[in-house]
């Protein structure tokens, strides 16, 4: 009988070493492509988070003819019946939506009406809640646009769409957007 070698030779050891070399390099690109993507659904919640919040704000302002602080927000029937008239301070149907001299969402007069709120802006980092209290939410911004449109036969002076963008780290945009229709006059 001949001598028999058991083992391998230096050739099966390199080819070896290059086919798991290969196979661990496919690996650990795998796991580095879903680290660097792990953090886009934290992202995307948060921006989420910011747009459905703001947007709730709104939608629970006030949509009326008259601003808020009108005696005659509850009666009026028309822009005419708010107090200074068609086209006066209290007339909320003038457009381009957009709040009344000196309200804003964070002091006094504040923001008392949806349409307030068209234009309204937050810078990157700025993002705050209604006390003013910086979130410290950096990189992300957002904006609201509030415009008259027709919908389901009630005429475009009579609703409103309400569209919140937030955009964020990493290239993320989240748009919600919503409806709402006035709801005065009501008898007091």
């Amino acid at each position: 009988m001949g001598n028999r070698q058991n083992g391998m030779t230096l050739i099966e050891l390199i080819i070896f070493m290059v086919i798991v070399g290969i196979a661990m390099a496919g690996i650990i690109s795998a796991i580095n492509f879903n680290v660097q993507h792990s953090a886009d659904p934290v992202v995307k919640k948060q921006a989420m988070a910011i747009a459905e919040a703001l947007l709730e704000e709104i939608e629970l302002m006030p949509f009326t003819i008259c601003d808020p602080d009108d005696p005659n927000v509850r009666t009026a029937i028309g822009a005419a019946n708010c107090t200074g008239g068609v086209g006066g301070a209290n007339d909320e149907t003038l457009t381009p939506l957009g709040p009344e001299v000196g309200e804003t969402r964070y002091a006094a007069p504040f923001f008392d009406n949806v349409s307030d709120y068209n234009g309204f802006n937050m810078a990157a980092g700025a993002i705050r809640d209604i006390t003013n209290t910086n979130l410290g939410l950096n990189g992300y911004s957002a904006a609201v646009t509030v415009v008259n449109q027709a919908i389901n036969g009630i005429a475009a002076a009579d609703s409103l769409s309400i569209t919140v963008t937030v955009t964020g780290p990493l290239n993320t945009t989240v748009i919600l957007g919503s409806y709402r229709t006035r709801y005065t006059p009501r008898e007091p």
